[in-house]
């Protein structure tokens, strides 16, 4: 009687424990959450300062396209390292020195005499296209770390909500702290929010990172949350992903280790699972497409009211960021209440359905409908995001550093090249015509990209129903060879 009691009070006390563990990192997680949506409000809000102000003091348009493209080649170059870096030290310690850089290189730009502006703003450009980079990854990549396995595409959702608050925070109030207390005071603003985002991390036991390296150096509250998660995710990954198997992730984890292979390991992060290097590549066009978009805004408001085109710029970016805050609130709620995320056939639906909102944008709708499109741009746009970022935290915890940061790689890929070439198609074609060549490219990878998901979901499930027909061939006695063989010969 005592034994039949003592394991369903073991079984308790783990049950509570296991809850308790789970709500305390889910706590801290949205703290982290608020440092980062924080910070990301002064990268939006220095997005428009910055610009404004590089132009304002070279007096040239060129001189901002060479400010992005410095900034974007910086992020380009972060991807490539950040999976190495993620290798040898922690996560935490990525995000803290990459919010500490960005205060930094803001105030070396707000006490820089008139003679170095340049080159501040150079510097500024660099680190803080780097650090965005490098603050991302070893985000993304942590999660499954930090909330573990199970509550991936809920940390997901969460994250991306904060960030698209930011976003409309950032845009909308940048003209008005830019023209009412000047580029030094927004500055500072923009230094204190990472200041504020680097003593959150600072704060917080945040899991994560050293991952590639095979051993699990992670702190013990990361250990802990790593017993059940990170073995899932490598498990996991290998299960929904398709055949990612140890001995792949051990090759990998070793060539990470010596850092000598940090390329061979990113790619081969990707090759890990079927199909997850088709999804980054997607994710590259996906990237092209928002450069077309993002461009033809500013003249396509233009052509609507030349007097003010800022109002339907700033109108369609709060509704865009509506539809993603609400699309989380739904995503939320759909892994709670069934334990699962959205997977890669979300992905693919999301890109076509928001690219084909983006194209639809500029066909000169009403505004009404306009702003039922946009909002539906925004939903998709976040299941997008959400969709992408869990895929790959499936991969084992020895690749996924490297496969984030070769994925950051290819959207500043193709963000910088769409930028480069939508600019120069801008001047000799419509911003419909531009969006809807832009977004229709990965329109036609996503399809292309689902039809691979869907081949793979059919070979999965045939492969299931010959291995279930071979086992109920294995268990009749007077069939096959192993089980006859033991029969007769006894």
């Amino acid at each position: 009687m005592g034994s039949a009691d003592g394991p369903k009070a073991d079984e308790t006390d783990g049950d509570t424990r296991k809850a308790r563990d789970t709500a305390v990192s889910e706590r801290r997680f949205r703290f982290l959450v608020a440092g980062y949506a924080v910070s990301s409000y002064g990268t939006f809000l220095n997005m428009v300062a910055l610009n404004l102000f590089v132009y304002e003091t070279t007096g040239r348009a060129l001189a901002m396209g060479l400010f992005m493209a410095v900034r974007l080649a910086s992020g380009f170059v972060a991807g490539l390292v950040v999976g190495g870096l993620l290798a040898r030290f922690s996560a935490k310690s990525i995000m803290l020195w990459a919010n500490v850089a960005q205060g930094a290189v803001m105030l070396v730009l707000v006490l820089a005499p008139d003679g170095m502006l340049t080159g501040a703003l150079m510097a500024v450009s660099v680190v803080i296209g780097a650090c965005g980079t490098l603050f991302m990854v070893a985000l993304r990549s942590s999660i499954p770390e930090m909330v573990g396995e199970d509550r991936r595409a809920w940390a997901n959702s969460l994250s991306v909500t904060g960030r698209s608050l930011a976003m409309v925070a950032g845009f909308a109030s940048a003209g008005v702290v830019v023209s009412l207390v000047g580029y030094t005071a927004a500055f500072l603003v923009d230094m204190a929010t990472f200041v504020a985002c680097a003593v959150t991390v600072a704060l917080l036991p945040i899991a994560g990172g050293k991952g590639a390296g095979g051993s699990a150096p992670e702190s013990s509250e990361g250990s802990k949350g790593s017993a059940s998660s990170g073995g899932s995710a490598s498990s996991g990954g290998s299960a929904s992903s398709g055949g990612s198997d140890g001995s792949v992730a051990g090759k990998d984890a070793s060539a990470a280790k010596s850092g000598r292979r940090w390329r061979p390991v990113a790619f081969l992060a990707l090759a890990a699972a079927p199909g997850m290097g088709l999804m980054v590549a997607l994710r590259g066009v996906d990237a092209f497409g928002s450069s077309s978009h993002n461009a033809a805004l500013p003249i396509y408001s233009t052509s609507l009211d030349a007097s003010n085109p800022a109002v339907f710029v700033s109108a369609f970016w709060c509704v865009w960021a509506l539809g993603n805050i609400g699309a989380q609130q739904v995503i939320q709620r759909y892994a709670q209440r069934t334990g699962r995320s959205v997977g890669a056939l979300g992905f693919g639906y999301g890109t076509v359905v928001m690219s084909a909102a983006f194209i639809a944008a500029f066909a000169g709708f009403p505004l009404a409908v306009t702003a039922v499109i946009a909002l539906i741009a925004g939903a998709a746009d976040g299941l997008t995001e959400v969709a992408y970022t869990s895929h790959l935290q499936t991969l084992p915890a020895t690749l996924r550093g490297h496969a984030f940061g070769l994925s950051a790689t290819f959207e500043n890929l193709g963000f910088g090249v769409g930028m480069i070439l939508v600019a120069a198609a801008l001047d000799r074609f419509s911003p419909l015509a531009v969006v809807g060549w832009s977004h229709g490219a990965a329109i036609v990878v996503a399809v292309v990209f689902l039809l691979r998901v869907a081949g793979m979901r059919r070979a999965g499930r045939v492969g299931r129903a010959g291995l279930r027909k071979e086992e109920a061939v294995e268990g009749r006695p007077d069939r096959g060879d192993r089980d006859g063989a033991e029969v007769s010969g006894g």
